[in-house]
């Protein structure tokens, strides 16, 4: 089952208290104070790990407690620290503290750890109160306490393309057709009720990673269908492809249906985070094979408006996806590259012409 939220209560280990105790061997009968100090508190860590993908886990397991640290002993023998706790979660995990809303961590890279609930530290045995004044000291420090807190796990899946459009628009289909995720797939709405991430293949060894949306609708960011819910796993995506089901669009008038189609996820977009609605993307008129010349004409010409590179496709007939996904493999790609250092020009010389 997949779960993108999850509230969890972490607590650290107490430090182990401090040891009041003094030598007794033979020929030493006033020996001095040799009392051990606590052991310091385990510690509470989240890690991310990339086998994972969801947060279903934390639906039973709601505690996680690190060991508290043994108290002090006589010898001076310190207490045993009590023992770390490692959280996994999936990559993409936004950690924070539940009570105040603070973002403790972002956890968007595998192995990457963030410590939310630090041991408390051992308290100190007798030995360190001796003075030359007071060299029988019968007081000792009690351990601190580790950290407590309440925290609010939210996923947001890292994929670098995202499908969005209407419900029905052909997303699963077309992830289906491109990569190797089974979404389930079915001619109603909201057949898609969790976003699938699907691993696209281009240039043979090339790939990039692509999700698969819930639908949106009109008010999908006011919370109305499944839009809003999944609207974040959008957010890191680097590209995206809006999907419009030409077919669908009304025969009598396409240019003002695809406008509309166009504008309402633009609108949905913008209500979530302005930053997402000018994101770059492309513009797919999907179903081509069972849509009319004017009707793929009509998405072509909501694109032409917008600036937007367009895409004619068919995820169920496998038409003009090699161009869409190479077009999509090369502008990640571009995106991920640096730029070239810019040299300086030695003294005395004039950089070549132009």
């Amino acid at each position: 089952m997949f779960l993108d939220e999850a509230s969890i209560q972490v607590s650290a280990g107490d430090g182990g208290n401090g040891c009041v105790a003094f030598r007794r061997a033979k020929g030493e009968p006033h020996g001095g104070p040799n009392g051990g100090d606590g052991g310091d508190g385990g510690s509470v860590r989240i890690v991310a790990d990339e086998g994972l993908n969801t947060l279903y886990p934390f639906r039973f397991k709601k505690r996680f407690a690190a060991g508290r640290g043994q108290h002090g002993m006589g010898s001076n023998c310190t207490g045993k620290r009590g023992g770390d706790i490692e959280i996994t979660v999936p990559v993409g995990t936004i950690v924070k503290d539940a009570d105040s809303g603070e973002v403790l961590g972002d956890l968007a890279e595998n192995g990457q750890v963030l410590l939310v609930a630090k041991g408390g530290r051992g308290g100190r045995g007798n030995q360190h109160f001796a003075t030359p004044t007071h060299r029988t000291p019968r007081r000792a420090e009690p351990g601190t306490e580790g950290e407590r807190r309440s925290l609010a796990l939210e996923l947001k899946l890292l994929a670098d393309v995202a499908l969005v459009g209407f419900p029905n628009a052909g997303k699963s289909t077309l992830i289906a057709a491109i990569s190797a995720a089974r979404p389930k797939i079915a001619d109603y709405p909201f057949t898609t009720l969790v976003p699938n991430l699907g691993v696209v293949s281009w240039e043979r060894y090339k790939t990039f990673v692509a999700a698969d949306v819930p639908g949106l609708i009109e008010g999908a960011s006011d919370g109305h269908g499944l839009g809003i819910r999944f609207l974040r796993h959008v957010e890191r995506s680097r590209l995206l492809c809006h999907l419009v089901d030409a077919a669908a669009l009304d025969p009598e008038d396409p240019d003002g249906a695809a406008e509309e189609a166009v504008s309402v996820i633009e609108g949905e977009l913008e209500a979530f985070a302005p930053e997402l609605a000018a994101r770059e993307r492309v513009l797919c008129a999907n179903k081509v094979e069972i849509a009319s010349e004017e009707q793929i004409a009509a998405v072509r010409a909501a694109a032409s408006r917008r600036g937007l590179r367009f895409f004619a496709i068919s995820g169920a007939a496998h038409k003009g996806l090699d161009p869409l996904v190479s077009f999509l493999g090369g502008r990640l790609e571009a995106m991920s590259a640096k730029p070239a250092p810019v040299l300086p020009v030695p003294a005395g010389e004039a950089p070549d012409a132009q």
